[in-house]
């Protein structure tokens, strides 16, 4: 039996696929199995992955469900005591595994948090250090949260995901939040390595970069985290910065909207959606990150069109 399940969902990923593959074959810890699901490809994906002799590859091939469907599909084929999820684009360093799973299994930990590197296609790179905490859970802990909600960077315990039927929102984009505030929140302990492990890479056509009309999904899936932790007195603040940090990140992100339009369209609804669920939202702590002149075009639908609109023309 496997240590270490390492689910990676790929679409078109012919340029990156190799990259991410050959850094997982080369794992200082050799107890693992790599989960790939084709999620319909139509470039040489799946020939790039039939390359491998390596028995420890699981390759599937479904058609075009979507990254959230994937990941769920490979948590039901894993059989390893952990979990990882890593994107087809990116990689890793060749003791990642070696050191989640030693910090897991030493301070019995549901949950392990690593660093990351930004890697941009100019080739600079910009190490992540996320914020450091004791051996905690969610609710002794309440800031884990307010660090990156990606899956990836993270070592689950299969058993936490699957006791507790902790799945990805399927047919939205942004699905990873809501994933991983519930395994945070479900988790009993959760550690963290203070080593940069992952290597995730950016480029201009990236599902990262790219907007466009599907922006409006961020706002249903902030409704769905909020929906989750209503309850829940402890995060309730922590809830209120994140959405205020996530709706304010996307409407300036509207300036590399494909559409004018839709861009206009969804600042108009992220705004009313602040008003409504942070009616205090322009005294809200995120802003105190910010410099005088960003949060004073931040907190103004006006201003923040206007910006969008001049780095449009």
């Amino acid at each position: 039996m496997a240590d270490i399940s390492i689910i990676i969902p790929a679409y078109n990923a012919e340029k990156y696929i190799k990259k991410c593959l050959d850094s997982l074959i080369k794992q200082t810890k050799k107890e693992i199995e790599i989960i790939v699901i084709n999620d319909g490809s139509k470039d040489n994906t799946e020939k790039l992955i039939k390359s491998y002799t390596d028995s420890r590859i699981k390759y599937y091939k479904n058609t075009n469900h979507g990254i959230g469907y994937s990941r769920n599909y490979g948590i039901e084929k894993a059989k390893g005591k952990y979990i990882m999820f890593l994107d087809s684009d990116d990689y890793v360093e060749k003791d990642i595994c070696e050191k989640l799973y030693n910090k897991a299994r030493n301070d019995d930990l549901d949950l392990v948090i690593c660093d990351f590197f930004k890697e941009f296609e100019n080739g600079n790179i910009e190490e992540i250090h996320t914020n450091d905490f004791k051996n905690s859970s969610l609710k002794d802990n309440p800031d884990i949260i307010t660090e990156y909600l990606s899956p990836w960077a993270k070592l689950y315990s299969t058993k936490l995901l699957k006791d507790n039927n902790i799945k990805f929102v399927e047919n939205l984009k942004y699905e990873d939040a809501p994933f991983v505030i519930e395994a945070l929140d479900k988790a009993k302990k959760i550690g963290k390595v203070n080593d940069c492990l992952v290597h995730y890479m950016i480029h201009g056509n990236s599902e990262t970069t790219v907007r466009d009309k599907r922006v409006f999904d961020i706002l249903k899936i902030i409704d769905k985290i909020r929906k989750y932790t209503k309850n829940k007195a402890y995060l309730i603040d922590k809830i209120d910065k994140l959405t205020v940090r996530i709706i304010t990140n996307y409407t300036i992100q509207q300036r590399v909207q494909a559409d004018k339009k839709v861009g206009m369209e969804f600042i108009n609804e992220a705004f009313e959606y602040m008003k409504k669920e942070v009616p205090d939202y322009k005294n809200n702590k995120y802003y105190e990150t910010r410099s005088f002149l960003r949060r004073t075009i931040e907190k103004s639908k006006l201003l923040t069109k206007i910006y969008v609109k001049l780095y449009n023309k």
